[in-house]
Order: structure tokens, then C-alpha cells, then sequence
């Protein structure tokens, strides 16, 4: 089962990486592009696989790239309080 089938397992998967790149000195900046990488891989390259990749997926298809800073930023910080 991959860490992208439940959307309680990702955010668990994305708050250990978190907390692992803080740990290890990574800047909020570093933190920030890091997550904007990632979500434009998965945004081409993986389909969602429940409601709320499906959303994020949608949303990220839509957003110009300030937009998708911002929602990689709102899913950092989700992962924090969340976290």
C-alpha cells in the first residue's frame, strides 16, 4: 500500500519529512521550493488516488505558479499544525 492511498498516511508521511528536514537545519525557504517541487511532480506524474489528492490535483491544474507556491505553502502548514 503506498503512502498516497490514505490521506491520514500522507499527511503522517509529509509531517516525518517535515520534522526531519527542520531537524536537520533545512530553511523555511528551502522547505517552501522543496514542497512546490513536489507538488508539481505529483500534479503531472501521479494520479490522486482518493478526494482530497483529487481536489489538491484540481486546484494545482488551475493555479498560476504564485498560486501553487501558495497552496505548496498551505500544505507545509498544514503538516505542521497537523503534524
Amino acid at each position: 500500500m503506498s503512502v498516497l492511498d490514505n490521506w491520514k498516511q500522507w499527511e503522517d508521511f509529509l509531517a516525518n519529512r517535515l520534522h526531519h528536514a527542520q531537524n536537520e537545519g533545512m530553511s523555511e525557504g528551502a522547505i517552501s521550493k522543496l514542497a512546490l517541487q513536489i507538488g508539481d511532480y505529483l500534479a503531472n506524474q501521479v494520479e490522486p488516488k482518493n478526494e482530497q489528492e483529487r481536489i489538491l490535483s484540481d486546484l494545482w491544474s488551475v493555479a498560476d505558479p504564485e498560486e501553487q507556491q501558495a497552496i505548496a505553502n498551505m500544505m507545509v502548514k498544514l503538516i505542521k499544525n497537523n503534524g
